[in-house]
């Protein structure tokens, strides 16, 4: 009798500290959830105003597509480095100088003049895609010391993405009614960095910072030499893919692919270089043999997949969706009724990251994202027989941007689960930068493919419906291929108890 209080108390004792762990926790998720909101506007709100801003700019509508590689090569370069500063001095800190950075670049964005202000100011606000990797590792080394930092990471991740691309849709629909009350492009513009800059408010003052881990071997030092190396094998290679793009779009000689041939093959060198020099480094920029662990190799490799669907398969969505059915394909669809078939497709990716973060309670991570890779596939193979009709383009669509709403929120946390202490930034940060590669080499791949057949149909616009096909086959492949391979990833991979 006299012993039974003491459990009691014990108890009570315990459960204070989960509730109040979990509370703390929560809280975060909350602030980070208002930060993806911000980040998803940013990403859907100026695709409507693109028209405007080419009429405001005296541009082409081409030059348009200089705004996007010039954003995607800038977060390749920058995301690796900045989520490795944040393993090695505070998530948070680097978190809040990236917000400020971005916040920066919205305002230059908003009164840029002319065209490489534009660009260079568009090309600065893509700071804002390390923000997701930094607020996985501070969700995950938070959870950590309280023995629940994966499955914690798991179902944040999926609340994140869901206030993510909740952002996108209200952007886009925001963007337009915002420009036809004001009539002035230069207010329009304005919204998003007046968001951004609350965003900066509210991380300085409601996230908590994390705790640079200490290693045993001395302190920790920024290995610039090997970020320059691999800043550089990077570009050459990006370089590479853009220049094949141009080749595809502007029809030039054979002689012109040499200079892809010569780019890829010397950012393949640069990068082997890369890897023999990290090998040998006491802090590496990336840890090679952390890279290559069976829970780790998998996800980086899914993440440079599904980038190609997810990132490299839009236009041609657009493009399809816009082609006048009577040359035998297309759906003929207005700019109104492809901006509903994008948003069906963002509403899908929503349900996938809602079903990651309620599945990932009881469900194996590991066969959750096997079942989102293949949903990928599945939905892509879907569109080599039906693809005439809106309904079945929707149903596609839907079962594709299922499995991806999934895996979004699923490999950077996948990600940090498998990084030791001290390495979750960067290592989930990388599932971002083999996305963006992936998405590079597709967009590249596909505008050659779909190029290749203008002309060869009534239509001296339109692209062949094998180019097409070709695009969907190389999408669903990429699902199954990442899904074979996480069959390779340990069972036991990404549970708390395989924290490192």
């Amino acid at each position: 009798m006299s012993s039974s209080p003491a459990p009691r108390t014990v108890s009570a004792g315990t459960g204070s500290l989960r509730t109040s762990a979990l509370g703390v926790t929560a809280g975060l998720i909350g602030w980070f959830v208002v930060v993806e909101l911000v980040s998803g506007i940013l990403q859907g709100y100026y695709v409507p105003l693109f028209s405007d801003i080419v009429l405001s700019l005296g541009i082409h509508d081409s030059d348009v597509n200089w705004f996007e590689a010039a954003q995607l090569l800038l977060s390749a370069l920058v995301v690796p480095v900045l989520a490795k500063l944040g393993d090695l001095y505070g998530h948070k800190r680097i978190l809040l100088i990236a917000a400020i950075l971005t916040a920066g670049a919205t305002w230059w964005v908003a009164f840029a003049a002319s065209f490489w202000s534009f660009l260079i100011a568009w090309a600065l606000q893509g700071f804002y895609v390390v923000w997701l990797p930094l607020e996985i590792a501070l969700i995950f080394e938070r959870g950590r010391r309280r023995q629940h930092g994966t499955s914690t990471t798991r179902r944040a991740a999926g609340l994140l993405v869901v206030g993510l691309e909740a952002g996108a849709i209200i952007g886009a629909l925001a963007a337009g009614r915002v420009f036809a009350a004001t009539g002035d492009l230069t207010t329009t513009l304005v919204v998003p960095a007046v968001a951004v800059t609350l965003v900066a408010v509210v991380i300085w003052l409601g996230v908590p910072e994390s705790t640079p881990h200490v290693s045993p071997d001395g302190p920790r030092s920024l290995d610039t030499w090997g970020f320059v190396i691999l800043a550089w094998g990077l570009l050459l290679i990006t370089g590479g893919l853009a220049w094949m793009r141009m080749i595809g779009e502007l029809r030039l000689d054979a002689g012109a692919w040499w200079w892809v041939v010569l780019l890829i093959a010397a950012g393949i060198g640069v990068l082997v270089w890369f890897v023999v020099y990290e090998r040998r480094q006491k802090d590496p920029a990336i840890d090679i043999r952390v890279l290559a662990r069976p829970e780790m190799w998998p996800v980086q490799v899914t993440a440079f997949l599904i980038g190609i669907s997810l990132l490299g398969a839009q236009g041609p969505l657009s493009t399809y969706a816009g082609t006048d059915p009577a040359l035998g394909y297309g759906l003929g669809l207005d700019a109104t009724d492809r901006s509903n078939l994008i948003g069906v497709y963002l509403v899908s990716l929503i349900v996938g990251a809602v079903a990651f973060a309620l599945t990932s309670r009881r469900a194996s991570p590991r066969v959750v994202l096997i079942i989102a890779a293949l949903l990928v596939g599945v939905g892509y193979a879907l569109f080599l027989p039906f693809h005439l009709e809106t309904w079945q383009v929707i149903v596609n669509l839907s079962i594709a941007g299922i499995g991806a709403g999934a895996l979004v929120g699923a490999l950077p946390a996948a990600a940090a689960a498998a990084a030791p202490m001290g390495q979750t930034g960067i290592a989930s940060a990388l599932t971002n930068t083999t996305k963006t590669i992936g998405g590079t080499f597709a967009s590249a791949v596909f505008g050659v493919v779909l190029a290749a057949g203008v002309g060869t149909v009534a239509s001296q616009t339109a692209a062949s419906l094998g180019g097409y096909l070709t695009v969907w086959t190389v999408c669903a492949a990429g699902g199954f291929i990442a899904a074979v391979l996480l069959l390779f990833v340990p069972k036991v991979a990404f549970a708390d108890g395989a924290s490192s």
